[in-house]
């Protein structure tokens, strides 16, 4: 007999999750997390999964509360004799640390990954990693989406003549040529100095925009700060108008006031984080279906690669 398949919500992504389950035909599961006054949290299924193929959806931001419910969930549903735990985390907390590129730093995505199959994952699926190469961290399949699924026929649907797509600095290169293939468009690319984390210096543009529409391409924006650098930048080097696509809206810090008063016409994010507050400037598209779909792919043991347009 076929193991039943159950869809459970952490507490960053109910709404996301609700979503996902209604695409898929299904229910969200019951279940329940407890508050110490400490701090301390416990979660619990109120509702069997023996013998099920248990899917969990958790966006992991902001990291740290969110990625620990995450674990003890996986804990929770592995010690009540599930068939298979897969962790849909849509956002992958501390995928910018990939790699060490400075001495005496820990690299936070290995981490994360050995603490999600300490914690017994069988699966995980998310979306537009930071890096690419964090899949490898695991020693359990990934499923890697991306949001071009979604953003892309948005920016079809906008018939922009003179299109030119950029990318906000050289490490985003690889996405933007990518898009820019794909809708028949020319590229450009921000290059920039960091003065230190979050904080940009000089930029300039590689690239013809005078005239232009541009739309800029990142995987997220976190304080604002280079993406609204580079719409200024390129409004002063003539571009006749700026927006901007991400998958992850972190939005952190002076993000949403950097964005009002920035030369961005909107930008456009999915529905894998939250947002924290209503602006004009800024669209979320849903990405629901894309993981109602997958989920269902693996479930079945069918092949997922129909739903990716790159």
């Amino acid at each position: 007999m076929k193991a039943p398949i159950k869809i459970f919500a952490g507490s960053n992504s109910e709404h996301l999750a609700a979503k996902i389950a209604e695409a898929a035909g299904l229910n969200v599961g019951e279940s329940s997390i407890i508050r110490f006054s400490d701090g301390e949290f416990e979660t619990a299924y109120e509702e069997t999964v023996r013998g099920a193929h248990v899917f969990i959806v958790q966006s992991t931001y902001p990291p740290t509360d969110n990625l620990m419910e995450l674990l003890l969930m996986i804990d929770a549903a592995k010690r009540a004799s599930a068939y298979k735990v897969c962790a849909v985390i849509p956002y992958f907390g501390f995928a910018r640390q990939d790699r060490k590129d400075r001495p005496r730093v820990a690299i936070g995505a290995k981490l994360v990954a050995n603490l999600l199959m300490a914690a017994g994952v069988d699966r995980v699926m998310t979306m537009d990693l930071h890096a690419d190469q964090i899949q490898g961290f695991f020693d359990v399949p990934v499923d890697h989406l991306y949001g071009s699924s979604v953003l892309l026929p948005y920016v079809e649907e906008l018939k922009l003549s003179d299109l030119v797509v950029a990318s906000p600095d050289m490490g985003g290169s690889k996405r933007a040529h990518a898009y820019a293939k794909y809708l028949h468009a020319d590229m450009a690319i921000c290059h920039k100095r960091r003065e230190k984390a979050n904080v940009v210096g000089e930029m300039t543009a590689i690239g013809e925009v005078d005239g232009k529409n541009v739309v800029i391409v990142d995987d997220m924006i976190d304080t604002a700060g280079t993406i609204t650098k580079a719409a200024d930048m390129l409004k002063e080097k003539g571009a006749k108008s700026v927006r901007a696509i991400a998958s992850h809206a972190v939005l952190s810090g002076p993000a949403y006031e950097r964005i009002e008063n920035s030369s961005l016409e909107e930008v456009i994010f999915t529905n894998s984080i939250p947002l924290r507050e209503e602006s004009d400037k800024i669209k979320s598209l849903s990405i629901a279906e894309i993981f109602a779909k997958t989920i269902l792919n693996v479930y079945n043991c069918e092949s997922i690669s129909s739903n990716f347009i790159l």
